[in-house]
């Protein structure tokens, strides 16, 4: 299942970049990141079937092995894609939130965009290797 990153905004060079690139490269399930100005720009089409995740403020905190277990599910039961949405600065319209399968936050805290972006990264890193049935610290 391909694992496609959409963001608003430019990471350009910085340490949540180079972050961001250091993940990509250990994780071995396909990974597709995009990135689109803040207003306006076209998200590729998906492959079908697929679901889509909104990185939202209002969404819901879900800890490591739980979003593993999701993320499991969704392969085994045949999506192709799963998208994870990262909104420009003022977030998603009430539209896009309801129309997602998903709504993923990081906790109560505000997180700077491009950190964000890089805590995904890491978790879908961490998600996919307690997949692969690597040990993993907190279980139990």
């Amino acid at each position: 299942m391909l694992l496609h990153v959409i963001a608003r905004g430019k990471i350009a060079r910085s340490p949540e970049a180079e972050l961001v690139a250091r993940y990509e490269k250990r994780l071995t399930w396909p990974v597709k990141l995009t990135e689109l100005p803040e207003t306006g720009g076209k998200i590729p089409d998906p492959q079908t079937p697929y679901k889509t995740v909104l990185l939202d403020e209002r969404g819901k905190a879900m800890g490591s092995e739980k979003l593993a277990q999701m993320l499991g599910g969704w392969r085994d039961d045949g999506m192709r894609e799963t998208r994870f949405v990262l909104g420009a600065a003022d977030g998603h319209s009430a539209g896009e939130r309801a129309e997602a399968d998903l709504l993923l936050a990081f906790g109560p805290a505000t997180w700077p965009h491009l950190l964000a972006r890089a805590m995904l990264m890491e978790q879908l890193y961490r998600a996919t290797s307690i997949l692969a049935g690597h040990p993993y610290h907190r279980a139990g």
